[in-house]
């Protein structure tokens, strides 16, 4: 198939009738005019090519927030996302992981951001970013990690910080994903205050449907709060927490959550907390995880000649911080075959569920 045309343009399809009328072309400048002109006092305006560490020079089409979004979904650590864990290690086909949590946690802070009248490029771009700096295993590897660095392992930073700084993305895109998590300070800007609910409200909701269709909890089990605030399904449960937090900014000028819809969201989440993430079956997996994760790192900082040439620390200039980076990096999949693979270790220690039923992969070389 070459197409269909007539002259100087060709159409994909014969009889072709999309046809637009004539006008300037929306480049930058022109968005960044209508940024301008459109989006509240508060928002975030996207300015040349944006504040970054290694200046460069502005993108003809896109604006400097649009450029970050597009690096991010085309980066390495984005698409590893679809082989790490969001709540269950090694997932069945309709179950979540965390490159799907990003795309929802996307979905749901751009329906904000767009109600809000605030900048969707960066809401966006901080959303896809945002869980990047994650390691296999799920929040497990953060306690894996947190063993061998002074200061800690913690997704967000790490992400910011290690994972993505090859990307030279803008400072409000990094301090967004930096400080998504309520834990850390606030983000600097409305958006990355927006990506910190939109994360909250998602996992919230599609965790519950994951542990619903994995016969974990039953909906039935949902505490009677959330059910009459914001419903007992994933659905339900989503448009009410993004329109309370778009009314929450439109009549108090910040971001913010209404305090019935906020109370039945902590509900949620503590139901999440006490049925699903913390269970007996979900501990034993973490502390799997844990044993594997660390093992790896040991292997690695003890025979630093294993570790692939990278742009991150090298094992010359810090062998333990250049061991977690890379292991940090795997995906669930490849960080358990690496433990079979150099340490032989036993399918029976390996996290539920990936020694059994699914089997092992043969291994694959340690050169990525």
């Amino acid at each position: 198939m070459t197409g269909y045309g007539d002259g100087d343009l060709v159409r994909a399809h014969a009889g072709s009738r999309a046809e637009v009328g004539p006008g300037p072309l929306v480049g930058r400048e022109l968005r960044e005019q209508r940024e301008h002109e459109l989006l509240r006092p508060g928002a975030t305006l996207a300015r040349g090519a944006g504040h970054r560490a290694v200046p460069e020079a502005p993108d003809v089409e896109r604006t400097c927030f649009e450029r970050d979004r597009d690096r991010i979904v085309h980066s390495t650590a984005f698409r590893r996302l679809a082989g790490k864990t969001q709540v269950v290690v090694y997932p069945s086909d309709h179950q979540r992981t965390r490159l799907t949590h990003a795309l929802e946690v996307a979905q749901v802070a751009t329906s904000i951001a767009r109600g809000a009248g605030v900048n969707v490029s960066l809401t966006e771009a901080i959303a896809l970013g945002h869980d990047c700096g994650h390691g296999p295993g799920g929040h497990a590897s953060e306690d894996a990690f947190d063993t061998f660095l002074p200061e800690g392992y913690d997704h967000g930073p790490w992400g910011a910080d290690v994972v993505l700084t090859g990307l030279n993305l803008c400072a409000e895109t990094l301090d967004g994903i930096r400080n998504h998590s309520w834990s850390r300070p606030a983000p600097r800007t409305v958006e990355g205050e927006i990506v910190s609910w939109a994360d909250r409200i998602a996992y919230c909701a599609h965790d519950l449907e994951d542990a619903v269709h994995a016969g974990i909890v039953a909906a039935g089990d949902l505490p009677a709060e959330v059910a009459e605030v914001a419903g007992r399904n994933r659905r339900e449960q989503l448009g009410t927490f993004v329109r309370a937090v778009v009314r929450g900014i439109a009549e108090h000028g910040e971001v913010g959550m209404p305090a019935a819809q906020a109370s039945a969201l902590g509900v949620l989440r503590a139901f999440n907390y006490e049925r699903i993430y913390v269970r007996p079956e979900s501990l034993a997996q973490s502390q799997a995880v844990v044993e594997v994760l660390r093992a790896l790192v040991e292997f690695y900082v003890s025979q630093p000649e294993t570790l692939p040439l990278t742009e991150g620390p090298t094992a010359a200039d810090d062998p333990v911080r250049a061991a977690v980076t890379y292991v940090a990096g795997m995906t669930d999949r490849y960080a358990f075959d690496m433990a079979v693979h150099h340490l032989d270790w036993p399918a029976d220690r390996l996290p539920p569920g990936i020694g059994g039923e699914h089997g092992l992969r043969e291994p694959r070389s340690s050169a990525r």
